[in-house]
């Protein structure tokens, strides 16, 4: 049976607030704290640098954050909440969307670089390493040369919408994996 040393865990999803972001690829880890909430039965409610939720889950204790600093500052909200909660590091679990994976994979890691994705980048600076466990999403990159950002920030098409509907609800499952029997089960698991 998995241990860890605190039974508080903090659960980040990046993505942009506002309407304009809302459903964009960008905005994955928005949906997938957005569907672990509901699946725990709890709601966002406003809070300091980000909408934050608070659950429980088989014994520990969950706090759930979309920051609202817009991707590129997400480390300010992560940082403010490990700090305000206490939160060991490797029961930290940011989860993020990838253009350099393919539409609907999921890809759990203890550790890592940012592999170009601004707000793990703003993350790693903010809280000085590289040492933080992460879900990334992939979210394909079926774009022209030059048009990434159009592609991030636009919206899922028809075809796509039934596939990551499944990876969200997938990704759920990875989160409370990691929760209750750590990284590396849930890796072994959900790294498809």
């Amino acid at each position: 049976m998995f241990s860890s040393e605190s039974n508080k865990f903090l659960i980040c999803g990046l993505g942009n607030i506002g309407d304009e972001y809302a459903n964009t690829r960008h905005n994955v880890g928005f949906l997938v704290l957005q569907a672990l909430a509901m699946d725990l039965k709890v709601a966002f409610k406003s809070g300091r640098l980000a909408d934050v939720a608070k659950a429980r889950f088989k014994g520990k204790n969950l706090t759930l954050i979309k920051p609202t600093t817009y991707m590129n500052l997400s480390g300010k909200a992560l940082k403010y909440w490990i700090t305000a909660e206490d939160i060991p590091m490797e029961n930290v679990l940011v989860v993020t969307d990838d253009i350099a994976l393919p539409l609907g994979t999921l890809r759990m890691k203890k550790k890592g670089g940012d592999a170009g994705h601004n707000g793990l980048n703003n993350i790693i600076m903010s809280l000085n390493t590289e040492e933080f466990p992460r879900l990334r999403i992939g979210i394909g990159n079926d774009f022209a040369k030059g048009h990434q950002v159009d592609y991030v920030l636009g919206k899922w098409t028809k075809a796509e919408e039934p596939v990551m509907i499944e990876k969200i609800n997938k990704a759920v499952e990875a989160i409370k994996s990691f929760i209750f029997e750590g990284a590396d089960k849930a890796m072994n698991q959900y790294n498809n």
